[in-house]
């Protein structure tokens, strides 16, 4: 009998450890990126999503930025930041050599943000080999992972990317 009450006694708090782990919210960080070449336009057309509350975390701490996002009481300077962010932390390079795009803009949605990018003039017959570098958040977030879908021409390819692995290659 005293057995079985020393073995309850050491299962117990396992059992309640077990419990309680499972029971806390488990945070994800993780963006999704989305590529498509627009044969209308000519144009690759990009749609990044990222939690809010991460990137407003980032903008506190990268740039001392009080953003905000998505309430009344927003910075004024929260999209010219979060296009300074992206430049510096997405990259696409075409044969090699980077390329320009515009930063159109941000919209939310529920929790995400989204924002619209877009590589203007693109021949894609031109074009044999596309990259992607993507480290948004992965300086803030250890966990952090970017997932990239690229679509062009009735093909698609997808890349998760991290910190340590960060660029994503394709042959057009």
């Amino acid at each position: 009998m005293m057995k079985l009450i020393k073995a309850r006694m050491m299962v117990l708090p396992l059992v309640l450890l077990l419990f309680l782990s499972f029971s806390s919210a488990h945070k994800f960080y993780v963006s999704v990126t989305n590529i498509v070449y627009s044969e209308e336009d000519s144009a690759f057309q990009i749609t990044s999503r990222v939690f809010i509350d991460d990137l407003d975390k980032l903008l506190k701490e990268r740039y001392g930025v009080e953003a905000k996002l998505a309430t009344p009481n927003e910075s004024k300077i929260a999209e010219e930041y979060i296009e300074k962010y992206f430049r510096a932390k997405f990259v696409v390079e075409m044969d090699g050599e980077p390329v320009a795009y515009n930063f159109l803009g941000k919209r939310y949605d529920n929790d995400v943000v989204i924002c619209y990018l877009e590589i203007p003039n693109v021949d894609l017959s031109e074009v044999k080999q596309m990259s992607v570098q993507n480290e948004v958040l992965t300086d803030l977030f250890d966990e952090q992972k970017n997932v990239v879908h690229v679509k062009w021409k009735g093909n698609k390819k997808s890349f998760v990317l991290i910190r340590e692995n960060n660029k994503g290659m394709l042959n057009l």
